[in-house]
């Protein structure tokens, strides 16, 4: 499992890293971002894992959130994968910005020609903190999850998932319900098939549905004005209704004014990382 150190930067105190390295699950070379805080230089640190969604690279957040100060504040080491394998010279994989490159929307796909590459749940859930707790000081105990829209999906089913896995879990934007989604459907139907039935394992309202492990304190941003809310992609009000029912606790609060954009993740990173922090050192 050897790291390939791709860049490093000063940053809050502390370090913004990039690595390589060839995957097993995903059977690419694949890149992703870690933020090492002043204090893993003395200490290990909790982890939070970063989702990102349609289109985006290990990049787009470590440049636009704004997550290293907060990070540096509360001692926590942030982990942002890609969002997809890459180069995997599969037909078809370049061809739309919401499905293939880019867009591998954190499910393991049992399809072809998608199934031997496609496995981004795998990837997230096992193979990466593996990676991350044999090369940085972490305390593999205390890990979370977090992400946006496509990513937001990901951390959600994640976390509901592996009851337990993850001390916490929180969301912008979050692809809901994407069984009843344009998204969903599209990326769905060609990564796990027609049956539907297969499609529900990886939906955060149905698992929401059935889950039953430790409590899951779940916090989503969600813009007023985000185009993808008003087209019916993201259908945050299904989710919520599952979990009141089911009595698993959300804050969820409606952003007046917002979008869809890292504008919006700027303005709210650090209360996202501050909710992290509170379980992450219990």
């Amino acid at each position: 499992m050897a790291l390939t150190q791709v860049s490093s930067s000063r940053c809050a105190g502390g370090f913004q890293k990039v690595f390589e390295h060839d995957s097993t699950e995903l059977k690419c070379k694949m890149k992703f971002a870690v933020y090492l805080p002043p204090k893993a230089e003395t200490d290990k640190c909790p982890v939070m894992y970063w989702l990102s969604g349609l289109t985006c690279t290990e990049q787009n957040f470590i440049t636009k959130a704004g997550s290293q100060l907060a990070a540096a504040e509360h001692g926590i080491i942030i982990v942002a994968p890609d969002t997809s394998p890459r180069g995997c010279n599969i037909e078809g994989e370049d061809e739309s910005w919401d499905f293939g490159t880019g867009a591998g929307f954190y499910i393991d796909a049992t399809q072809d020609p998608w199934s031997t590459n496609y496995r981004m749940y795998s990837y997230v859930t096992e193979e990466l903190p593996k990676l991350i707790n044999t090369n940085f000081p972490t305390n593999p105990d205390k890990m979370s999850i977090c992400g946006h829209s496509m990513g937001g999906h990901g951390a959600l089913i994640c976390a509901l998932k592996n009851p337990g896995k993850y001390k916490a879990v929180s969301a912008f934007a979050p692809i809901c319900n994407p069984l009843q989604c344009p998204w969903g459907q599209k990326a769905f139907s060609g990564y796990l098939g027609p049956d539907r039935s297969t499609w529900e394992e990886y939906d955060a309202t149905v698992l929401a549905g059935s889950y039953s492990g430790p409590q899951l304190d779940i916090l989503i941003d969600q813009g007023c004005d985000d185009q993808f809310l008003s087209a019916s992609q993201l259908l945050p009000d299904n989710l919520i209704a599952v979990c009141s029912e089911r009595k698993i606790p959300v804050v969820f609060r409606l952003q007046p004014g917002y979008d869809h954009s890292y504008f919006f993740i700027y303005s709210f990173i650090n209360d996202h990382i501050k909710h992290h922090a509170k379980y992450l050192k219990a």
